[in-house]
């Protein structure tokens, strides 16, 4: 195709006006997603209803080598929907059906654009459960979730996002499709190639459907919020909840005090059901089908925990409300921007034994650091997943970001650990790639990238660098 025009022209020419939205019209949610970086305005923002007319975006800027940037609901913090200067932004929030729900296979079909909680919510009507959870489930999409292989709050019975997905629909970066919609929990013919579209942040192929796997619904959930002695009794509480309740523990959430004071302070709504101060705090969710037996299982494990005094308090849900109200103080993260603003904030997977030391490490060294930074930890630690942010109120809204991650990051690969957990890479965490992967990996992500996408045009930026920097002594 020759450029004879304006590239946004011969993509209202070729697409229509319907799918394709340039200048003034596109509106400021395309702009950005939750990374906090600065808005960049798309060059298009195109928005298809079907995967044959993602096939013909795909194709047409493929030709055009318009670099292309698929965004979901948005609500990725490593910046991999956030749009690059003369992107063509590819909105699929219009493929938002829920196709089919098998409960034979216990399995459901839906489209990229189709909200998690929405998605949760059909399962639940149709007698079953879809176990993939996050904060963001009222506005995250499945293509995102799938994209950056999302974690949340159940990982430690469930899995990541692909522990969740029997089947894709994929489109390449020269429009070809891929339509593999596996319902088979068993299907080992050759390659599985839709895990490398899991977790690729669209770098690889854009994610248009998915078979999600579900489960049988729980009829009995509840939680109990701890006070432990420190880290080590944290530890000791989930080795015996691992053992004591086996697949019933759906949720073992870990808040150092850092946070949960910090919080309760600033948020008086907040519960604050335990008396006293603790050395960390944890909530346990447990879910199952027998009520009475459930129940017993957490309060003997509880028992024993304040017996040995890695429990020091221990209240248990009484009712739906209070599990509500225990999980409001764990998602209280979604209040940041109202107690603290501006925060650098780190997604982190270390080895459990030594998540206690790194949190004693980033915190200390913060205020070593920056003397008025606040700095707080919680996480999924059940998972190996530690969450950090940080803010230093004296700089103002000139954050020393770039400072903070270097200082994090290092920290985090002294100890064996890796720079993202649940988050993906994006281009916030792209620099620090080598921290995780050996140079043998990066080799084969970028031949693979080379393959699917000789031209660079699918998030271009994102995850690695691309093209490839010459290496020293080739330029």
């Amino acid at each position: 195709m020759r450029m004879t025009s304006r590239p946004e022209h011969l993509l209202i020419e070729h697409l229509g006006a319907q799918l394709v939205t340039v200048g003034e019209e596109i509106p400021e949610r395309a702009r950005h997603d939750w990374s906090g970086q600065q808005p960049v305005c798309p060059l298009a923002w195109i928005r298809p209803r079907s995967t044959e007319e993602v096939s013909a975006v795909l194709r047409i800027c493929n030709e055009l080598r318009l670099a292309v940037v698929p965004q979901g609901g948005l609500t990725g913090l490593a910046g991999g929907a956030h749009p690059v200067a003369g992107c063509v932004a590819l909105s699929l929030e219009r493929m938002n059906g829920i196709e089919e729900i098998d409960p034979a296979m216990a399995t459901m079909t839906v489209g990229a654009g189709v909200v998690l909680e929405a998605a949760q919510a059909a399962a639940e009507a149709a007698g079953l459960f879809l176990a993939l959870d996050l904060g963001a489930r009222g506005s995250c999409t499945i293509g995102g979730v799938l994209a950056t292989n999302a974690g949340g709050n159940r990982v430690i019975r469930y899995g990541m996002a692909r522990e969740h997905v029997l089947g894709v629909e994929v489109v390449l970066a020269d429009g070809t499709v891929v339509t593999s919609l596996n319902k088979m929990l068993k299907n080992n013919a050759g390659y599985d190639s839709k895990q490398l579209f899991v977790g690729s942040e669209g770098t690889l192929g854009v994610i248009t459907r998915a078979v999600l796997r579900l489960q049988p619904r729980p009829t009995f959930s509840t939680c109990a919020l701890c006070g432990c002695r420190d880290f080590a009794a944290a530890m000791a509480l989930l080795a015996a909840a691992r053992s004591g309740l086996g697949p019933s523990l759906t949720a073992f959430e870990v808040m150092w005090p850092s946070f949960y004071h910090f919080m309760g302070e600033k948020l008086p709504s907040l519960p604050q059901p335990l008396a006293g101060r603790h050395g960390i705090y944890v909530l346990i969710e447990v879910s199952g089908f027998d009520a009475e037996r459930e129940a017993e299982r957490l309060e003997a494990l509880l028992a024993k925990g304040l017996e040995a005094g890695d429990v020091e308090d221990a209240v248990v849900a009484a009712s739906g409300r209070d599990v509500a109200a225990f999980w409001a103080i764990r998602e209280s993260v979604s209040e940041y921007s109202k107690v603290i603003g501006k925060v650098a904030a780190f997604d982190v997977g270390l080895p459990a034994h030594a998540t206690g030391q790194v949190v004693e490490r980033l915190e200390a060294g913060a205020v070593q650091r920056w003397p008025d930074a606040i700095a707080l930890s919680y996480g999924h630690v059940g998972d190996s997943n530690l969450h950090f942010v940080a803010n230093v109120p004296s700089a103002g809204a000139e954050q020393p970001s770039a400072e903070i991650s270097a200082f994090v990051y290092e920290t985090v690969r002294s100890s064996g650990g890796t720079i993202s957990a649940e988050h993906g890479i994006g281009t916030l965490k792209r620099q620090y790639l080598p921290y995780t992967r050996s140079p043998s990996e990066l080799d084969l992500m970028r031949r693979i990238k080379s393959a699917l996408d000789p031209n660079g045009i699918l998030n271009p930026g994102k995850v690695l660098e691309w093209p490839p920097e010459p290496e020293a002594g080739t330029r």
